[in-house]
């Protein structure tokens, strides 16, 4: 195994490459925590808390990304909705089975996607755990392999939930 890089994380600096990718995911989370909004709301399950916990993850995860373009340090904020986007999602889930057993993988498909990709950040970002030497360029095939994961979950999530 590689040793961990004692780099200073990309992410959390001004790197015109990464800043392509912080340009994405703000479009990304605007689409796709909208559709995890829309989607909790055709049902309302777990309640109004759940709601309003998805909808603030809606609008913060955006906004803080944008100010990182300019402040990259404020990525360390992404955590706040990362974390309750992941709560609520968590909690929705273990309110009790959705209407048909697909919905209910499929809420546990999206919930898992979005805690796999906030302890992504977590890790790569923020740097939690060392980072080994082969995933430390935000550009690796193994890094993307893990993004793929985390999006191949909350996709076929939205799939099936969309189903019911």
């Amino acid at each position: 195994m590689a040793p961990a890089s004692p780099s200073k994380a990309v992410e959390m600096t001004a790197d015109a490459r990464f800043a392509a990718r912080v340009r994405r995911l703000v479009l990304t989370s605007v689409v796709a925590l909208g559709l995890v909004f829309a989607l909790w709301a055709r049902g309302g399950r777990g309640g109004p808390f759940v709601g309003a916990g998805l909808a603030a993850g809606w609008v913060l995860m955006p906004a803080i990304l944008l100010l990182s373009l300019r402040r990259p340090q404020a990525r360390y904020g992404l955590a706040v909705p990362s974390a309750v986007v992941g709560l609520s999602l968590l909690a929705l889930c273990l309110s009790g089975p959705a209407e048909s057993a697909a919905a209910t993988i499929g809420w546990w498909q999206i919930c898992a996607g979005v805690l796999l990709g906030g302890a992504l950040g977590g890790w790569f970002w923020f740097r939690w755990l060392p980072v080994p030497a082969h995933l430390d360029d935000p550009f690796s095939p193994g890094r993307w392999a893990l993004i793929a994961l985390h999006v191949a979950l909350i996709i076929s999530g939205f799939v099936l939930v969309s189903l019911q």
